[in-house]
């Protein structure tokens, strides 16, 4: 039972804070447009599909996802492709990356209320601080933990831990927020600490989440620390 106030509140990024999957789409669209107009053969949308399934053998954050694709179709790496499609990739991203709507207000109140705030992501770090930074949101954050401080993916307790540790305070005086149940609940709840799962994320229709809160927007969270701490 919850007996403890909370002091901090931590939250998952991609699909939480900001949506990553609207970037990664309107990105890869992008650079496979300069790409074909810098001469690779194929149909936009087919293009498109071979990339994610890349993504999907690989990893979503894979960096060499392009390169993949522009071999499989020419036999050889084409640097003049290649570049015309990492350049289309980041005009993509950089245009795509924005918080969700309240994102920024909930932040504000949290921090009115006397929380710390942070998050706690799967992404290597470089991409973590770029997102956060993209997405104006790096100066709110107290703490960020990345896949490169544990070398481990949630739903391992390990970043969670981390997380707390460096806070310096009890786990049932932290709330993190994610929208991947296996992931982000799992190992927060393995962890130990308060859990929310962001229903207006990747994963709205998933059902026996397991966690302590279901929310269907932000600032429904303002509420829940409130009843907690009162």
């Amino acid at each position: 039972m919850q007996t403890k106030k909370i002091k901090a509140v931590l939250f998952d990024l991609d699909n939480t804070l900001v949506d990553f999957m609207r970037m990664k789409n309107v990105a890869v669209e992008l650079a496979v447009d300069y790409m074909l107009n810098a001469g690779l053969p194929g149909e936009k949308q087919s293009l498109v599909k071979e990339i994610f399934k890349i993504y999907r053998r690989t990893h979503i954050e894979s960096q060499r996802a392009l390169d993949e694709l522009i071999i499989s179709k020419l036999g050889r790496l084409d640097y003049k492709i290649l570049s015309a499609g990492v350049i289309g990739y980041q005009r993509g991203r950089d245009m795509s990356t924005y918080p969700y709507p309240k994102v920024e207000f909930v932040l504000k109140e949290l921090l009115k209320m006397g929380m710390r705030l942070g998050t706690i992501s799967d992404a290597p770090a470089e991409q973590c601080y770029n997102r956060l930074t993209r997405a104006h949101l790096i100066n709110w954050m107290d703490l960020v933990i990345t896949f490169d401080d544990t070398q481990e993916y949630k739903p391992s307790a390990k970043p969670f831990l981390l997380a707390v540790e460096k806070l310096g305070l009890d786990v049932k005086e932290v709330l993190y927020v994610g929208d991947w149940p296996e992931r982000d609940v799992v190992g927060s709840k393995k962890a130990g600490l308060v859990t929310v799962f962001a229903r207006w994320g990747e994963h709205p229709q998933a059902k026996n989440t397991g966690a302590d809160f279901e929310l269907d927007s932000i600032e429904q969270i303002l509420d829940v620390v409130k009843k907690i701490n009162s």
